[in-house]
């Protein structure tokens, strides 16, 4: 039997062994407390990254051989602007749910549209009462701009390199090359004329080699096709 000595040790001990279940449970359930706030915490990242969705491009930086900005073609939600080296506005385009492109001057006064139909795209007048030219994609690839009245103007053919723009009688007049992330419109001397490090597609460039085409027009002409080729 433990002596009088022994007794408050034992009861001690005892006493001790009772207790720890206790204490480990009431561990546990200050933990189990705790973890909320740092769910929370963990959430906040991707809460952040699920803001406004970001599809909307910045902007296509267009220059000319040497490096000097010639124009920019800002995107926004419903349409683009185009603006001269110094940020001067020349041209507004708004497109709607049908992918139709109004071309307006700084003025907001309209000066034609861009109408999309299966593998072409239209350029009309102010009124919409005159198609003025046509550019039709071709099933071998190629491309053809022609007037209203389906008088050729220019063949855009697809070669290795991107695209070569000739008139009817087969006379080179500009390339399209695309190479390592630059794509340049070059003359029949080929000289830059005209290049982007920025992303938009080679037809989308050889627009702006369409000399029959006002500025706006090509601009307008590059967005449209630039929003159905990648």
């Amino acid at each position: 039997m433990p002596t009088s000595n022994q007794t408050p040790i034992l009861q001690g001990l005892l006493i001790s062994l009772l207790l720890a279940p206790l204490l480990l449970l009431n561990s546990c359930g200050a933990t189990e407390q705790e973890a909320p706030p740092s769910t929370e915490a963990a959430a906040q990242p991707d809460q952040l990254s699920t803001g406004e969705p970001t599809t909307v491009k910045a902007s296509v930086k267009f220059k000319q051989d040497g490096g000097q900005e010639r124009f920019t073609l800002k995107y926004k939600p419903d349409g683009a602007k185009l603006e001269d080296a110094a940020g001067a506005e020349i041209a507004r385009l708004n497109i709607d749910a049908a992918q139709k492109v109004k071309i307006k001057d700084p003025q907001d006064q309209v000066l034609g549209y861009v109408v999309p139909t299966t593998g072409a795209w239209k350029l009309e007048n102010a009124e919409q009462s005159e198609e003025l030219y046509i550019l039709r994609q071709q099933d071998d690839g190629d491309y053809k701009l022609e007037t209203g009245s389906d008088q050729p103007i220019y063949r855009i053919k697809k070669r290795e390199y991107g695209y070569e723009i000739e008139s009817p009688d087969k006379q080179s007049l500009y390339k399209v090359k695309e190479k390592e992330g630059k794509i340049s419109l070059r003359n029949a001397e080929d000289q830059t004329v005209l290049y982007s490090k920025d992303k938009t597609s080679p037809i989308a460039m050889a627009c702006f080699g369409f000399e029959v085409l006002t500025p706006e027009q090509q601009a307008a002409l590059a967005y449209a096709v630039s929003q159905s080729t990648p």
